[in-house]
């Protein structure tokens, strides 16, 4: 098979946005959300309240950017399904998580809402939404998905959010590739390029699964663009990660005991703080 065909250097939405080397970017997990089946009827503000203090407790840790995610939803929804609860409530919880700190937000719309994600973008001043299948197609737990790029990048042009930056997964995680089976994960890279996502993510199959190096290569092999781990970052993978990677976002393990749907630890944020000063210094 030949190698993919790459396109020109663009400038790097990371440089551009961050003023550190190798940023890390830590996860607000959001408790469920109206209309979600584990809301239990609790108060959008307590909601945005405990979010609050995950953020608050990460960027006092040290850490370089914060990005908002309604993880606790599932089962997801697929995209076209996202409903207008879901937007409401995580633009609520992001404004407030805006006002209580200074450093890049970000969106995390899932399963796969890009347009849904712009959109509270938009509303909050975040500067970039993560998108699981931004080109191609793949099944997942919510069925069969396409790559949602074509109309979300009209929708973010209708919109005036053209500041609002595509961090895109290459070879996503809980999922199965469907049309792009017999294309390498250095073609697929090349696809999300061609659909001009900003930086691309390499990861684990699941939440908080290792990120393997040569998997973040392969991304790499087909990019011009910044590519960063997914999931699975702690302290000691660290080093071999960032030789090979342009930063991390990192929610599961930054959390009590591990588990992405208890509040931040901020041992672990420090812990991995410390970690990541450290590759800088000697890099």
């Amino acid at each position: 098979m030949s190698a993919p065909v790459v396109m020109p250097p663009r400038a790097s939405a990371l440089q551009n946005e961050f003023d550190v080397s190798h940023p890390i970017v830590g996860v607000v997990h959001l408790r469920p959300l109206p209309g979600a089946p584990s809301y239990d009827g609790e108060s959008v503000r307590d909601i945005a309240a405990a979010g609050v203090r995950d953020a608050l407790t990460l960027v006092n840790g040290g850490i370089d950017a914060v990005m908002i995610e309604n993880a606790s939803d599932q089962p997801f929804l697929r995209p076209d399904d996202i409903g207008h609860e879901t937007v409401a409530a995580l633009t609520a919880a992001g404004l407030e998580i805006r006002n209580a700190v200074d450093v890049p937000l970000g969106v995390t719309c899932v399963a796969n809402g890009a347009i849904p994600g712009i959109a509270v973008a938009k509303a909050i001043g975040a500067r970039w939404v993560r998108v699981n299948q931004w080109a191609n197609a793949y099944v997942a737990n919510e069925g069969f998905l396409n790559g949602e790029a074509a109309k979300a990048l009209r929708y973010r042009n209708a919109i005036g959010a053209r500041e609002v930056r595509i961090m895109a997964d290459v070879h996503v995680k809980f999922g199965a590739h469907a049309i792009t089976a017999d294309r390498s994960i250095a073609e697929q890279a090349t696809d999300a390029e061609w659909h001009l996502a900003d930086v691309l993510i390499a990861t684990g199959t699941r939440t908080g699964s290792p990120t393997q190096p040569a998997e973040v290569q392969e991304v790499r092999a087909g990019t011009n663009l910044p590519v960063i781990v997914g999931s699975g970052l702690d302290p000691e993978q660290l080093p071999s990660l960032f030789e090979v990677a342009d930063g991390a976002i990192v929610g599961q393990w930054l959390k009590e005991d591990g588990r992405w749907w208890k509040p931040v630890d901020p041992r672990r944020v420090e812990r991995l703080m410390t970690a990541a000063q450290a590759f800088r210094t000697r890099a």
